[in-house]
């Protein structure tokens, strides 16, 4: 029996690796995209992340085919955009405080060190360039800054004394240039990093994003500008490189204050970030929360009819050239509804993510065109006339920052009133769960394997979660009748290895290749079984069986492009987790199911609940009480939390192992 079932997995595998290739060749991948070294897990999961995209691409606009298309649904994207960076609604703008703390002369223009607070104890240190000789009021330029470290003796200068040079330059050529530090590398230094580099995944539970910061505070220093007697309110441009080229285009997008953006190395569209890893390369700051499921591009968009310049270099490996291309592309279709083909350009110039003369020099000229009808030739080049210390802005930091703190407060709002499980599974599709297909596929169950011993069997079925995702089960039963009474018991990976350890204690053999070398065999046993019942083991995606390769840094990576694509990991493990369920009972159709995990999984198996008609009898383990402990879930923070989920799923589920 051991040989024959070892042989009947074996087989099972060989073809699972065939029929990813098949599709492979199908959906526009070749063999040669995926590495030899990878597990058919990961080449499963590169095909599944390029479906995702695909299906994102294709309904990205897919109702816009006239300019009135277009504009009946612009503002209400534009709002999406507001939410998505959690700046719906708009906070209050409170009184800025501005601060100038200290005077520069330079060659041609003075620079006034300035602080304002874009919300109470959320402080944005700054620099204002204006130019000498200048009568009367001129545009101005909000330059917002990219990621440059600059400390001296551990005292963080900002990284607008990085970006100095485009700061005196501008005003050089007659602009008002207002350079705002950022949020994590600014004087006073904040996180971009939650989920990058730090393990803080709650921030996506909160809906967070330092993006949502970086906007706010270009919306604030706008204000700031108004007020200012040199500035002509009515002439705003903005750019920056980089993060700052990021922050351009979403502040440019929700405040049409801004007349005229160039943003640089700034974006690149969802293909380019998920399908090729251009997201790797970059922290949070760079990316909305993507309840909605854009594509970027639709961020681009709402910038039109205004003039706009897409910059980029030929060699930048984390805004890839095709996919640049292809956001001016589609965005120069908007544009051109507008009849407004002219005020769209693209310039890309020569070597990798770098900041060069060849890339400000069509900033400024596209600044002098739409901003002032003029086109004089450029002869002075951009340099850095300060030493950092001297743009130093604070002596001491406020005691009353809350730079620091931001993502604990920043885009809090008061959570719905939930006061029903249909409220509640609404708001959860809604706004948590968005990425789940909106039509389940067959599940197409079908037996792989099968062994038996002392009269009970162990059958290994497979079934598809989702498109691109066969998942299995594994059935301890009794040989005979049906059974009236199965335990759903979702693993995670600690559990996995537990149950192949007792598995294989009882069975005489590996179940299949997918054990693993370093699990030696234990004293563990399965359970007995009461009569008529029968217990199921499911790993969920990425876990156990269909466990991704790699080491630490591939998994928050593999996480980080889940959440481009408006899921999670966590999110569509529930999913997981309710298809499971789903073919436990179209396998044992007269049996109560009761549903069981611990941790992680047990909020799993309750959020699963949620959307559960039929009663289940709920076994959770350990059952985290905040999203900040666990898990990971869009948006879920706003909505509710894990304790009155709970609440609302024992009006139809029965509740235990708490």
């Amino acid at each position: 029996m051991a040989g024959e079932l070892s042989e009947v997995i074996s087989r099972i595998l060989r073809l699972g690796w065939w029929w990813v290739l098949g599709w492979s060749v199908v959906s526009g991948l070749s063999a040669q995209q995926f590495p030899s070294n990878w597990s058919i897990a990961d080449a499963r999961l590169a095909a599944y992340f390029e479906a995702e995209v695909r299906r994102i691409e294709t309904n990205c606009m897919a109702d816009v085919r006239t300019l009135g298309d277009w504009t009946g649904q612009r503002e209400e994207r534009r709002r999406q955009l507001l939410d998505m960076l959690g700046l719906w609604p708009l906070p209050e703008r409170t009184d800025l405080k501005p601060v100038v703390t200290g005077r520069l002369d330079g060659d041609g223009f003075r620079v006034e060190k300035l602080r304002f607070q874009s919300m109470p104890g959320l402080y944005v240190t700054a620099n204002l360039y204006l130019p000498k000789g200048v009568t009367g009021a001129v545009p101005a330029i909000l330059y917002v800054c990219g990621h440059a470290e600059v400390k001296t003796n551990g005292v963080s200068l900002g990284n607008k004394t990085a970006y100095q040079h485009h700061g005196a330059w501008l005003a050089q050529h007659g602009y008002v240039c207002l350079v705002i530090d950022t949020l994590q590398l600014g004087e006073i230094q904040g996180d971009h990093h939650g989920t990058y580099r730090l393990g803080q995944w709650w921030w996506n539970a909160r809906g967070y994003t330092p993006a949502g910061v970086e906007a706010w505070n270009s919306i604030r220093a706008l204000d700031y500008l108004e007020t200012r007697p040199e500035v002509d309110k009515t002439r705003f441009g903005m750019t920056g490189r980089s993060g700052g080229g990021s922050y351009t285009w979403t502040t440019a997008a929700v405040d049409e204050r801004v007349k005229v953006a160039a943003p640089v190395a700034g974006m690149t569209d969802l293909r380019n970030h998920v399908c090729d890893g251009a997201v790797e390369g970059h922290c949070d700051c760079m990316f909305f929360v993507n309840t909605y499921r854009w594509d970027f591009r639709l961020n681009a968009a709402l910038f039109a009819p205004r003039p706009l310049l897409i910059v980029n270099t030929d060699a930048d490996n984390i805004f890839p050239l095709d996919g640049v291309t292809r956001l001016f592309t589609a965005t120069r279709r908007i544009y051109e509804m507008y009849g407004a083909y002219d005020r769209i350009g693209l310039v890309i110039g020569p070597g990798p993510h770098t900041d060069s003369q060849n890339l400000q020099v069509p900033v400024l000229r596209w600044f002098n065109q739409h901003l002032r009808n003029q086109d004089p030739v450029v002869v002075r080049a951009a340099e850095k006339p300060f030493a950092p210390e001297q743009l130093r802005v604070l002596d001491v930091i406020p005691a009353d920052q809350r730079n620091r703190t931001a993502q604990e407060f920043f885009g809090e709002r008061l959570p719905p009133n939930v006061d029903s499980l249909e409220t509640l599974r609404r708001l959860l599709a809604r706004d948590v769960f968005m990425g789940w297909p909106s039509t389940p596929p067959d599940p197409e169950v079908r037996l792989v394997a099968s062994g038996g011993s002392s009269g009970r069997f162990l059958r290994e079925y497979e079934f598809t979660s989702q498109t691109l995702v066969p998942l299995r089960v594994f059935i301890l039963g009794q040989e005979g009748e049906g059974p009236m009474r199965v335990e759903l018991r979702v693993l995670d990976e600690s559990g996995w290895r537990d149950w192949l350890a007792a598995a294989r204690f009882e069975f005489g053999q590996a179940l299949s290749r997918h054990t693993f070398s370093e699990m030696a065999a234990s004293g563990a046993r399965l359970p007995l079984l009461a009569p008529g019942s029968a217990v199921v083991w499911f790993c969920p995606r990425g876990v156990g069986p269909d466990r991704w390769e790699g080491d630490a840094r591939k998994q928050v990576q593999i996480r980080r492009r889940f959440q481009l694509l408006g899921q999670t990991v966590d999110g569509m493990r529930v999913w997981d987790v309710r298809r499971a369920l789903a073919v436990v009972r179209s396998l044992a159709p007269r049996a109560t199911i009761a549903a069981s995990g611990r941790g992680v999984m047990a909020s799993h198996v309750l959020h699963a609940a949620v959307f559960e008609e039929d009663s289940l009898q709920l076994n959770l383990e350990g059952l985290p009480e905040t999203y900040r402990e666990g898990p990971d879930y869009l948006n879920a923070g706003r909505i509710t939390d894990p304790t009155r989920v709970r609440g609302l799923v024992r009006s139809v589920h029965r509740v235990g192992g708490e």
